[in-house]
């Protein structure tokens, strides 16, 4: 009985210093070192085309009301728009809203509950040189609510291509001082992720433009600046 107990001991003990050799490779293994750095650019465009929302507000007693004077002049606004050249297919309707609000007086007397009517176009404006004139036109015809100008650039393939060789550009020198600075050797790229931002709206106040009173909508489409940035792992030895 004792022999027949030794085997079974001794293969236990085997399996224990193989598991525990093992362990130790596994806790002995030293992770690869890397360097990590940002390189950006800043692609300069020059607009041409631009988007923008176009919506009319309408106050009344009752919904019908509201409706009724909302849809009229929604339609004038959009035959105004059309009548600027802008195709029919840029012109998109994005919100149509009817709810009750509470109103008061400018001295804040309770006026009582009134429905109020949105509705908004969002209009491709392929001609950048008449966004003025489209948007003259929208407020004379009964447009009160105007915002959200972005400017854009139709094709800018070839412009982000050349900003992101820009930026792996500075990325590559900053490491490579980094590296030269700390005495090591750069080695192969390990991981790069890259980012790039949209344009920015430009928000128009038709109040402060003066809605109605024949002015003219001084709007200038300018240069965009869009930057690049990539982040890119070097392994170092």
């Amino acid at each position: 009985m004792r022999t027949k107990l030794v085997i079974p001991t001794i293969l236990l003990i085997a399996a224990f210093v193989l598991s525990s050799c093992s362990a130790s490779v596994q806790l002995g293994q030293t992770q690869p070192r890397t360097l990590n750095v940002t390189g950006n650019s800043q692609v300069i465009l020059t607009p041409d085309i631009a988007y923008v929302s176009i919506g009319v507000h309408s106050e009344a007693e009752t919904a019908k009301a509201a409706v009724a004077a909302n849809n009229s002049a929604s339609q004038a606004v959009i035959e105004a728009i059309k009548g600027q050249g802008v195709d029919a297919k840029d012109i998109q309707t994005t919100n149509f809203s009817v709810y009750q609000q509470q109103k008061f007086s400018p001295t804040g007397e309770d006026l009582g509950l009134f429905f109020m009517a949105d509705n908004t176009v969002y209009v491709t404006m392929r001609d950048i040189s008449k966004i003025g004139d489209i948007l003259d036109a929208s407020i004379n015809a009964g447009a009160n609510t105007v915002y959200g100008i972005t400017f854009d650039v139709q094709d800018k393939e070839a412009a982000m291509v050349m900003g992101r060789d820009q930026a792996m550009a500075d990325a590559k020198a900053q490491a490579d001082q980094l590296a030269s600075a700390a005495g090591v050797t750069l080695g192969d790229v390990q991981n790069i992720s890259y980012y790039s931002s949209p344009p920015s709206p430009i928000y128009y106040d038709t109040k402060a433009a003066g809605v109605g009173g024949g002015a003219s909508v001084p709007v200038s489409p300018g240069q965009l600046t869009m930057p690049v940035s990539v982040n890119v792992t070097y392994g170092i030895k």
